[in-house]
């Protein structure tokens, strides 16, 4: 039992390592990577501030930074949403894009982009996430109102991705019809971007997703008694409605905060969570959460390396590069179930 127990905890420290290893290797190459490159040294001495290349700051301190930071965070955050919603439904094909939260958020946005800028007026970063805010909560409302016709999750997710097409659709008209010269920049967006990040939306993320984050970690418990069956976190002492409750606010915030920031990023909340369990060999949240944040992270990082340099100077939107590697790890995830089912 001893040795089961150490060989756990090294396969956790190894794991851990590895993904952390990771995400401070993608983010080093996503500095120093670009249409001027930089050598890790040039980076180093920016970041100390010891550098008197002035180009060099400026590509590093307002363009490359930003986007790299906002990758990571939004990418880890958009992960533990999709393991927190696979841990409520009960399903790990359950995310924010699969179940259509994202385009819920995508779509309130948009709205209130456009009628911002038909107003003359600019919508700040609190603007944004409480729109995205709106969206994600109306999309799970109504995926919480099929959970209640539909027992079978595989309809309901058949649900979430319709109601997903019909915000995208409502999406594509809103974006096609507003008359503004800057509804360039709200169609990019609205494919999927990390780029024009700039420092006050860095901090902006960094506030809302921060404090969903460590109020999630604060659930792994009660996640892992959940997973085990309602009547078992009863007898654990969990609150069950309260639990959902705040298992659905603090997922909706997470995804309001990526769709806000970086517009519908997809298969991140479903493939990764996936990755890293079989990485783990486990599925407790007190583990898996602080693993997915680092696995979404490095992800989203490597996307959004290749988005850009793949085919640069022109620069692909992030969901096309998510899509390609996380649409795979979902169809394989898909057949196992069938093989063990």
């Amino acid at each position: 039992m001893r040795e089961c127990g150490h060989r756990r905890t090294m396969r956790y420290g190894w794991s851990f390592g590895l993904l952390a290893g990771l995400v401070v290797l993608l983010a080093f190459l996503n500095l120093c990577s670009g249409s001027s490159s930089l050598t890790l040294r040039e980076v180093c001495a920016v970041l100390a501030g010891n550098s008197t290349d002035e180009t060099a700051v400026h590509i590093l301190m307002l363009i490359r930074l930003p986007r790299m930071l906002a990758a990571l965070l939004l990418g880890g955050s958009l992960s533990v949403a999709g393991f927190q919603l696979q841990c409520f439904f009960g399903n790990p094909i359950a995310g924010p894009f699969v179940l259509g939260i994202s385009s819920g958020a995508k779509l309130t946005v948009a709205l209130a982009l456009v009628y911002a800028l038909q107003g003359g007026f600019l919508l700040h970063a609190g603007g944004l996430v409480a729109a995205s805010f709106v969206g994600s909560l109306l999309s799970m409302g109504f995926i919480l109102l099929l959970s209640g016709k539909l027992r079978n999750t595989s309809l309901l997710i058949v649900g979430g991705i319709m109601i997903g097409y019909i915000c995208s659709a409502v999406t594509d008209l809103v974006v096609t019809f507003a008359d503004d010269a800057n509804i360039v920049d709200l169609h990019n967006w609205s494919m999927g971007s990390f780029s024009g990040t700039d420092w006050g939306d860095v901090r902006a993320m960094s506030l809302t997703a921060g404090a969903a984050l460590a109020l999630s970690f604060c659930l792994a418990k009660p996640m892992d008694a959940y997973r085990l069956g309602e009547a078992y976190a009863r007898n654990m002492g969990v609150n069950i409605r309260r639990f959902r409750v705040e298992l659905i606010l603090l997922s909706s915030v997470l995804s309001a905060c990526v769709t806000a920031f970086a517009g519908p990023v997809s298969f991140v909340g479903v493939a990764v969570p996936h990755l890293v369990k079989g990485l783990l060999g486990t599925a407790r949240p007190l583990v898996v959460l602080p693993a997915c944040f680092l696995g979404g992270a490095a992800f989203c990082l490597l996307c959004d390396l290749l988005a850009r340099m793949l085919f640069a100077p022109v620069e692909l939107s992030i969901s096309t590069v998510t899509a390609v590697f996380g649409a795979p790890v979902v169809i394989c995830m898909m057949l196992q179930r069938r093989k063990h089912g």
